[in-house]
C-alpha cells in the first residue's frame, strides 16, 4: 500500500533517482526543454517548479538552497562546443573554472581562454527567475512554470511513452476549457455504450436559423 507516499521510485535507488532528477533539471535549464518518459517528466516537473520559486525569490539564502538541492555545473556555449572537444584537459579546466576553483558565472572570455563556460545556477537566477517573475506580475498568478506535452511516438526498445518538458513563455495565455463535447469524446461515448450494452446517447440536432425554409 502506498498511502501518503509521494514521488516515484522509477526502479532506481535513492541516490540514483536524485542524481537523475538533478541531471534532467540541469538539462532543462541549459536547453529550455527536454525529451524523456512521461513518468520521469512528471517527477522532474515538481522539482523544477520548486527551483523556479527559489529563483524568483532571488536572495542569498534562496541561491544557497537551490545550489544544495540542484548542485552546479558548467554550460558550454553551443558556438564553442566543437572547440571545447578539441581542447586538452588543462585548457578545459581553465575554461570551466576560475583560478580560485569556482565555476564562472557569466559566459564571457577570460584571461588566457577563448571563451568561458556559464553556471547553471547563475542561468537559473539570472534568466529563468526574472522571466517567470515578470510572467507572475503580468498574469497576477503564481506557479505553472513548465509545460508537459505528450508525444505520439513511443521510445525505441521498450516502447515507453515519451513527453517534452519545457518552460512556458511569459506571454502564454491559458487555453479556455472546452464546454461542448468534441467529436472524439462523442465517439468514445458511443463505443463505450455499445460495449456496455446501453443505448447510445442521441446526438443533438443542429439548430436551423430563423426564417429558413423547411426541408421536404
Amino acid at each position: 500500500m502506498r498511502h501518503a507516499v509521494r514521488g516515484r521510485k522509477l526502479a532506481r535507488t535513492t541516490s540514483h533517482r536524485l542524481a537523475l532528477r538533478r541531471n534532467l533539471v540541469q538539462s532543462l535549464i541549459e536547453h529550455g526543454k527536454i525529451t524523456t518518459t512521461i513518468q520521469k517528466a512528471k517527477e522532474v516537473r515538481a522539482f523544477a517548479e520548486k527551483l523556479v520559486t527559489l529563483a524568483i525569490t532571488g536572495d542569498r539564502s534562496a541561491r544557497q538552497r537551490a545550489e544544495a538541492l540542484l548542485t552546479d555545473r558548467s554550460i558550454i556555449p553551443a558556438a564553442h562546443r566543437a572547440e571545447y572537444d578539441a581542447m586538452t584537459d588543462a585548457k578545459r579546466e581553465r575554461v570551466l573554472r576560475t583560478r580560485s576553483g569556482r565555476r564562472y558565472r557569466h559566459s564571457a572570455p577570460g584571461k588566457g581562454a577563448p571563451f568561458t563556460a556559464e553556471s547553471v545556477i547563475h542561468k537559473l537566477f539570472a534568466e529563468v527567475g526574472p522571466r517567470m517573475k515578470q510572467r507572475n506580475e503580468t498574469r497576477g498568478a503564481a506557479g505553472g512554470y513548465t509545460r508537459l506535452i505528450k508525444l505520439p511516438n513511443r521510445r525505441l526498445g521498450d516502447g515507453g511513452e515519451q513527453a517534452v518538458l519545457q518552460w512556458v513563455a511569459p506571454d502564454d495565455v491559458k487555453r479556455p476549457r472546452l464546454s461542448a463535447k468534441t467529436e472524439r469524446r462523442r465517439k468514445a461515448t458511443v463505443r463505450y455504450a455499445a460495449y456496455a450494452g446501453k443505448k447510445a446517447p442521441r446526438r443533438a440536432a443542429a439548430r436551423k436559423p430563423k426564417g429558413a425554409a423547411p426541408t421536404a
